[in-house]
């Protein structure tokens, strides 16, 4: 049986390197044709995967990221990931860069097997005291 956790990391790691080289083929491979984008803007907005193929023609690129802490939980057919995320993100010409929180959830089909169905990008606040505050709400440190 195959590390599900390491087979999404890889996918997870596979999708972003597509984007970054704006291999559109390659996301529409990845993805579920009913996949959603949520960009934590203010307010959010979500694209749906031909909105996002076509956004990344338009301009809105990855240009690199970094992975920092990375989780990935499988719930039956489906699996989390979440991750903090060093992203330098482009807008057109306006550069959006930063630490984020970046969460996908992957859907495991007979035919076809892991598709993306859900990616969400937002920002993450500075400040160790909130991190610290809800770590200590956890009952199991």
């Amino acid at each position: 049986m195959a590390d599900t956790p390491a087979e999404i990391e890889a996918l997870a790691l596979g999708f972003m390197r597509a984007w970054i080289a704006g291999d559109a083929k390659a996301v529409k491979k990845l993805t579920a044709r009913d996949s959603m984008m949520m960009v934590g803007t203010a307010p959010p907005q979500l694209l749906d995967r031909p909105s996002f193929l076509a956004a990344m023609e338009r301009g809105f690129a990855c240009t690199r990221f970094a992975f920092r802490e990375v989780f990935v939980r499988q719930h039956g057919k489906a699996a989390w990931f979440v991750a903090g995320a060093e992203l330098e993100l482009r807008l057109g010409a306006w550069p959006w860069e930063g630490r984020f929180l970046v969460t996908q959830m992957w859907r495991c089909g007979t035919i076809g097997g892991w598709k993306l169905v859900e990616l969400s990008l937002a920002r993450l606040d500075e400040g160790a005291a909130y991190a610290d505050s809800v770590r200590a709400l956890q009952l199991w440190t």
